[in-house]
């Protein structure tokens, strides 16, 4: 699996709020895999300390489905 980090620079921040700021749309299951990850991550609390760096992962995009022709049932 390809990995990405980032250092944490906001107060505050949560880790389902920094999983949203880089995917931008929502994932089942993947707070639980940036978990796994990044072990000793859940005992620093709710919010992440500034200057801690997480391991994300790189996700791979979904192909694109083929296009289908518009039916118009009225012209």
């Amino acid at each position: 699996m390809t990995t990405d980090s980032i250092t944490v620079s906001a107060d505050q921040l949560t880790l389902a709020d920094l999983v949203w700021r880089k995917y931008r749309r929502p994932i089942p299951g993947l707070v639980e895999q940036v978990l796994a990850l990044n072990p000793g991550l859940a005992q620093l609390g709710p919010y992440i300390p500034l200057g801690t760096v997480v391991v994300l992962p790189v996700l791979q995009e979904a192909a694109q489905p083929a296009e289908r022709e518009i039916i118009q049932l009225w012209d």
